[in-house]
This record gives C-alpha cells, sequence and structure tokens, in this order.
C-alpha cells in the first residue's frame, strides 16, 4: 500500500471522527434548546400545558430544519419528558394523574415526530432541488466546454480538465478505448484505477468504490463502450453522471469526426492535385507525340522508296506514337474524371454504331486477331455521350485483346435487358480470379502475376468504370478462372423510355 492510500485512508478516519463529533454537538445543543425553552416557559412566563407543548413543538421543528431527524427525534423524547415533569399534574412528577393527559402527551409526542419528518422531507427536497439545478448549471457548462474544445490539442484531456474544474473532482481519469491513453486531470491521479478502467471499458459496467469517493463508468455511444471515466469527490444522482458520460462520448466522437473530415479534405486536395498535374502532363506530352506521328507518316508516305529496313522502323516509330497517343488520352480522361471536370454531351445512339466505331479504333491493334460480333437489330437506342461511350469500349476491346491469347476469337455482342442495353465484351483468356473482381476497377491495380509480362497502364477499366457511373450505369465483371472473362457495360434505360 503506498502512501497515497495510506493518506486517504487517514482522511476518511479523520472525517468521520469529525462528523461523529458534530453530532454529538447537535445532540447536546439540542437538549439545551429544549431545556431553555422549559425554563423560559415554567419560570418566567408560567405558561399552562398546552402553550408548553405549542413551544416545545416550535423548537422541535427549528431543530428537524437545521440539524436532522436523529437530533428532532431526540428533541422530541426530551420535551415530552419535560412536558410531564414540569406542566402535567402532579408537577414535579413522572406521574400523571389524568388519563387523558396521557392521551395527550403520546400525541404530543408523535404529533412532534411526524411534524420533525414532514420538515426535515421538505428540507431534503429543497436540498435536491437545488442540488439538481446546481448539477443542470454544471452539466450545461460543461456541454458548452466541451463544444469549444481546441482541436489542435488532445481533446481528451482537455474534456478530463473540464469535468474536473467544473465539478470540483479531486481526481478525473479518462480512458479512451480508440488510442488506449488514459488522460488525467485535478490533485489526484487516482492511477490504481487503470486496470479497473480498462475493464469497465471492455465490460460496459460501472464500480463504485464508497470508501474511496470513486466511481468508474462506461462511456457508451450508441450502446456501445468506447471508453471509461473514473471521478472522485462529490457524488453525482445517476442521471447526471449518464449525461457527463453522454457528454464526453460526444466529444471524443467529434474528434473523430473531424479527424475524418480533415483526412477527407486532405485527401480530396491530394486527388485534385495529382489529377491535375496528370492533365498537365498528358497535355504536354500531345505536341511531341504529334511531331513524332507527323514525321513517321510523312517518311512511310514519302515518294522515294524506303529500305525494308527503314519501312520497318518507320512503321515501329508510327505505331508507338499511336500507342503513346492513346495513353496519353487515357490519363487525360482519367484526370478529367477524377477532377470532376467532364461533361456529357449525350444524345440517342445506336449500340451497333458505337460498337462499330469502337472496333474501327482498335483495328490496328486488333492485329488480324478474330473479333465476333452478336449485335441483333431492333435494340433500343442508348442516351450516351458518344465520345466517352466508344472510349470504354475501347477499353474492354483493348483490355480482351491483351489478356487472351492471339488465336482466340474475341466477341463482342449486344443485348437488351430490363428496358435498357448491356454492351459485352468476351474472351477466352485466363479468367479473373474471384478476390480480384472486386479490385480490377481500382486505378491503377495490376494482377501480380500479369504486370511483369503485359503491357498496361491499370487505367483501362477505371475509366470505363467512371465513364458508365457519370451516365447512371455500371461496369460488371463474370469470370471463372481458365474460362475466360466477359465484362459488360449496363447502361438503364431512360425515365421516359420507361413509361412507354
Amino acid at each position: 500500500m503506498n502512501d497515497l492510500s495510506h493518506f486517504n485512508i487517514h482522511r476518511v478516519a479523520l472525517s468521520r471522527i469529525r462528523g461523529f463529533g458534530r453530532r454529538g454537538f447537535r445532540l447536546i445543543a439540542s437538549l439545551a434548546l429544549i431545556a431553555a425553552v422549559t425554563f423560559f416557559a415554567y419560570r418566567p412566563l408560567a405558561v399552562n400545558a398546552t402553550t408548553a407543548g405549542f413551544f416545545y413543538l416550535v423548537a422541535i421543528l427549528v431543530i428537524a430544519t437545521g440539524w436532522g431527524l436523529a437530533e428532532a427525534t431526540t428533541a422530541s423524547i426530551a420535551a415530552m419528558l419535560c412536558l410531564n415533569y414540569f406542566f402535567l399534574p402532579p408537577i414535579g412528577t413522572f406521574t400523571i394523574a389524568d388519563p387523558q393527559n396521557w392521551v395527550a402527551l403520546f400525541a404530543f409526542l408523535a404529533t412532534s415526530i411526524t411534524a420533525s419528518q414532514l420538515s426535515l422531507q421538505a428540507k431534503n427536497r429543497a436540498r435536491e432541488a437545488v442540488d439538481r439545478q446546481l448539477e443542470m448549471e454544471r452539466l450545461y457548462a460543461l456541454s458548452r466546454a466541451i463544444l469549444l474544445t481546441d482541436m489542435t490539442q488532445p481533446v481528451a484531456k482537455q474534456i478530463a480538465y473540464q469535468i474536473a474544474h467544473t465539478f470540483g473532482f479531486f481526481g478525473v481519469a479518462l480512458y479512451d478505448r480508440a488510442s488506449g491513453e488514459i488522460q488525467r486531470a485535478g490533485p489526484e491521479d487516482l492511477p490504481e484505477f487503470d486496470e479497473k478502467l480498462r475493464e469497465v471499458a471492455v465490460q460496459g459496467t460501472q464500480l463504485q468504490d464508497d470508501s474511496r469517493q470513486v466511481v468508474v463508468t462506461a462511456i457508451r455511444l450508441g450502446g456501445v463502450p468506447i471508453g471509461s471515466i473514473a471521478l472522485r469527490g462529490p457524488s453525482l444522482s445517476d442521471t447526471a453522471l449518464q449525461a457527463v458520460s453522454n457528454l464526453v462520448a460526444i466529444g471524443l466522437e467529434k474528434v473523430r469526426g473531424q479527424e475524418l473530415a480533415n483526412r477527407a479534405e486532405a485527401s480530396r486536395q491530394s486527388e485534385e492535385l495529382k489529377s491535375t498535374l496528370l492533365d498537365a502532363i498528358a497535355h504536354e506530352f500531345k505536341t511531341p507525340l504529334t511531331s513524332i506521328k507527323a514525321a513517321a507518316s510523312a517518311m512511310l508516305s514519302s515518294p522515294n522508296p524506303l529500305s525494308s529496313e527503314q519501312h520497318e522502323l518507320a512503321t515501329i516509330i508510327d505505331e508507338e506514337a499511336d500507342r503513346l497517343a492513346r495513353l496519353v488520352t487515357e490519363a487525360i480522361q482519367m484526370a478529367r474524371i477524377e477532377g470532376g471536370k467532364f461533361q456529357l454531351s449525350p444524345a440517342p445512339q445506336s449500340p451497333s454504331s458505337l460498337i462499330a466505331a469502337a472496333l474501327e479504333q482498335v483495328k490496328p491493334m486488333a492485329d488480324g486477331r478474330e473479333v465476333r460480333l452478336e449485335v441483333p437489330t431492333g435494340l433500343p437506342s442508348i442516351w450516351a455521350d458518344v465520345e466517352l461511350i466508344q472510349l470504354a469500349i475501347r477499353q474492354l476491346l483493348d483490355n480482351a485483346l491483351k489478356y487472351s491469347p492471339s488465336t482466340a476469337p474475341i466477341t463482342i455482342s449486344a443485348r437488351g435487358a430490363a428496358g435498357g442495353v448491356v454492351i459485352s465484351v468476351t474472351d477466352q483468356g485466363p479468367g479473373v480470379p474471384e478476390t480480384e473482381q472486386s479490385r480490377i476497377f481500382e486505378r491503377f491495380y495490376r494482377s501480380a502475376t500479369d504486370r511483369h509480362h503485359i503491357a498496361g497502364t491499370g487505367m483501362g477499366l477505371t475509366i470505363a468504370r467512371e465513364i458508365m457511373r457519370a451516365h447512371g450505369g455500371e461496369v460488371s465483371v463474370a469470370s471463372r478462372p481458365g474460362h475466360g472473362a466477359e465484362f459488360s457495360l449496363v447502361f438503364q434505360a431512360r425515365p421516359q423510355e420507361k413509361t412507354q
């Protein structure tokens, strides 16, 4: 047992001794007041028994109001004896000649004790009302202090200090489960309750140590314990204690909400900066790529014949310039999509025309690969931005060309579904594992088994997904390992089309 514990035990013992001393003094003072009333009623005033009884009742009510029931009861018994000895015949004895006076004497005792109890109850109610009002004022002050906490400083420590300062506690210990830290305030640190704080925070219970005047209660948010708090000092009503716990929970949740908002804002600014830089860099690439493409085209179309080696090199330059131009276009579109800077120019489009235009654009990459079309006639039109939807279809075709064997055909199909249209691209590649199907649409994500031997940026499927989201549709994938994959663009029917 440490020095602080010894000190607290001695202080509690001393407090009890002082309490007994005060109680003894009040009992003696009560008897002295009854003696004084007896003296003045018997000698100077020489009143009758009825008037003396009235004086005694007034004195007993004063004692009950000022001190308590024990003192008032003691005074009532003393007053009854004095009334019998000094005012009821035969005077000077504790006997009563008239039997009716026995009834009057015990009626006086019952009346005085009842009046004492009623007076004490009224006093207690008044005191409780004052205490509740004081608690409400302190709770209001605490709530205001929590709302005005400085978010740049440790908030849990500020809350612990405000509780100790507002309610006058000797010690406050606040445990936050999220951080695992215990913040303290007040003259006493209460280190011996650290383990209790953690237990209460896990179990969501309440502990009370009357000898130490300490209560440990859980802090709940939405019924879930998120921490605990230990308070040493003046006792609080259960309602006030619960209110303090709720205010602490609100304060801690406010901190977490603000931290999440700060992180979200920082992430948004980071994404915005990244999109701006990507857009700027991609545009810077456009100028030299245009010059390279023009030079390669001029060499291939020159009237002066090139040697076979020169023609092959010029063809490679021309094809790779086209490939770089597509990558730059993807980067620009990605930057615009992420930054929310692109605008749709939708109009009714035929699914077959969109597919045909996209196939024409990827023909140089197909290199003679077999592409099967399954597009029936009579499909409803798609309300779409031509350039963006063709870009989305190209992303799926490019993905199929990369991940399927060169001898395997690729199928692009369209069908009606729930009043809308679904455009699908099916390959016969290795397929997409189920564990990766939810991640392949993330920015820059590429499978660990493919990233080293298959070219790509990991942006194509993300671009397709964002384009479809802007159109109110979605991109889905259906695949089994070893059986290829089917990527689908799902277009929803326009509201006016659904009602027709």
